[in-house]
């Protein structure tokens, strides 16, 4: 499973799975566990922005975090999302 990081974003890390590079680019949040149940996930667009797909146990604060580093970060991490798929940002055909 890899982490866009290996720290922390707002207490979790950033991740996508092996199953999911069929998908557009996004991101999946988790605090230990990196599974989909209780993640949270944000698709990622071409400039940078988010659309929450999936809340999980987040809240507010921490996704409006979350949303901010990807969009600081999100040209580096797309680099390894690029390594295991060919599908591009979120609205890309």
């Amino acid at each position: 499973m890899p982490k866009y990081y290996q720290f922390k974003v707002a207490g979790y890390y950033l991740y996508f799975t092996s199953f999911c590079v069929v998908e557009c680019m996004h991101v999946h949040a988790s605090d230990k566990a990196l599974t989909e149940a209780g993640s949270a996930k944000f698709l990622v667009k071409a400039n940078g922005d988010c659309e929450l797909q999936n809340k999980g146990i987040l809240n507010d604060r921490e996704i409006r975090k979350i949303r901010a580093f990807i969009k600081d970060n999100y040209k580096e991490m797309y680099l390894k999302w690029a390594q295991y798929s060919e599908n591009s940002f979120y609205g890309d055909k």
